[in-house]
């Protein structure tokens, strides 16, 4: 992520979400395991921009108020996400 070509930060945490639940052999993931592992594989990307992708651009079942909205993953429960 660090030297590569910039990517969307949505696109970074599609990545990193498929890492994680390759490696926990879950479906499930948390809010601060995202952050925690994009910020070791070097994004660029400030916590504030990537908690919102994650907590409600990207987020299904969340009340929308951005112009662009994803929909990629399910709010579960607080700080969990499927």
């Amino acid at each position: 992520m660090g030297d590569k070509k910039r990517t969307s930060c949505e696109d970074e945490m599609l990545q990193v979400i498929k890492e994680l639940v390759k490696e926990k052999g879950k479906i499930n993931f948390t809010v601060q395991g995202v952050l925690d592992k994009m910020k070791r594989a070097g994004t660029t990307y400030k916590e504030y921009t990537m908690r919102t992708h994650l907590t409600s651009k990207c987020c299904v079942n969340i009340s929308q108020h951005h112009q662009t909205v994803y929909n990629d993953y399910k709010r579960i429960e607080l700080g969990y996400m499927h």
